[in-house]
């Protein structure tokens, strides 16, 4: 997820679990806390950016460094709170909660968390939340705020944390029954049109969960198609995609290919854009794919051209949005 929305969530969190023993500053200590995993961006400074991808969401990510890192994190706050009133057992339990937080909520995102880290490097996706969400990320907002106002002895500011955090928890659940639905419909429109999927996955398009991005896998190509929540058509409509894996076979970094085959989890394509090799990364979405006959994927790699390839993941999020997309946006998701 987004930094904003693991700073609202370990405010939430801090309150929650020891906001009585420790006051307001375990808004800031559990903003920081909430965080912590995302120290991987450290990474990009020392490694390529085909390794970096694979770094970010690695280790800092794994359950196995949650295990290793509460305890001592926990030690550490004892030292340096030794005043709050908060036992050791209290801090462990708080790291360990805020940092299984961290990973269990980005594992609803496409990108893939590596849970398993360093034993497997299996990413888990649960692809049912876009990376940034507002309805999603509003409450623990609210809460945050309306906690850093009230006076540290209200005797609201649990509840209003409870509350936030069980309508930010209700709205994750709601995308997962929402994927349920958009998948079981998706996977009978591809059995109607004689296609058998190798792999599939669906995600929300951004900022909402109503309208989704499908993608299915055959012999030499992709099936992909837009589906509202709110559409009152049964059929769903994909178009073809062909993968073009050999033009990756002459890329002179075959190490780059390699990493960015292993991130894409099997959900890329190639294609030459004026005579410029691209890698596509299908996972991440098109820009503005429900209204545009050809689009161009968010992510997409150059590897012959490694200086143009900086932000590869951020860059096409919002390409090409202006008012005209945005009103096109929300007719889409109002369902055809």
């Amino acid at each position: 997820m987004d930094s904003l929305t693991h700073i609202v969530l370990g405010a939430s969190i801090g309150e929650l679990v020891a906001g009585k023993q420790a006051g307001k500053k375990i808004l800031l200590i559990g903003a920081v806390a909430n965080s912590l995993p995302d120290i991987d961006f450290v990474a990009s400074f020392f490694l390529p950016l085909t390794a970096d991808l694979l770094a970010h969401r690695g280790f800092t990510h794994s359950l196995p460094f949650i295990v290793l890192a509460a305890p001592l994190l926990a030690w550490l706050s004892g030292k340096l709170f030794r005043g709050s009133g908060v036992t050791f057992g209290r801090w462990a339990f708080f790291w360990s909660l805020q940092l299984f937080v961290h990973i269990f909520i980005d594992a609803f995102n496409a990108y893939g968390t590596a849970w398993f880290e360093p034993f497997s490097h299996y990413r888990v996706s649960f692809n049912s939340m876009f990376v940034a969400d507002p309805l999603f990320t509003i409450w623990p907002l609210t809460a945050a705020i309306a906690l850093a106002i009230i006076r540290a002895s209200h005797k609201k500011r649990t509840t209003i944390a409870m509350v936030a955090l069980t309508c930010s928890a209700v709205y994750l659940a709601t995308g997962v029954l929402f994927k349920t639905r958009i998948d079981k419909q998706a996977h009978k429109s591809l059995h109607q049109n004689g296609i058998t999927p190798q792999l599939y996955f669906s995600t929300p398009t951004p900022l909402n969960n109503l309208l989704w991005y499908m993608v299915a896998k055959s012999d030499s190509g992709f099936y992909i198609g837009y589906r509202s929540v709110l559409d009152k058509r049964d059929n769903t409509s994909f178009r073809y995609v062909c993968q073009n894996n050999y033009l990756l076979n002459n890329a002179a970094n075959q190490a780059d290919i390699k990493r960015l085959v292993r991130f894409s989890q099997g959900f890329y394509t190639a294609e030459l854009r004026h005579d410029s090799l691209v890698f596509n990364d299908l996972r991440f979405g098109e820009i503005a794919g429900w209204t545009d006959s050809v689009p161009q994927c968010v992510f997409y790699y150059y590897p012959q051209l490694p200086g143009a390839n900086e932000l590869v993941v951020q860059r096409g999020r919002f390409a090409k949005w202006d008012g005209a997309a945005l009103k096109a946006f929300i007719r889409r998701i109002r369902g055809i």
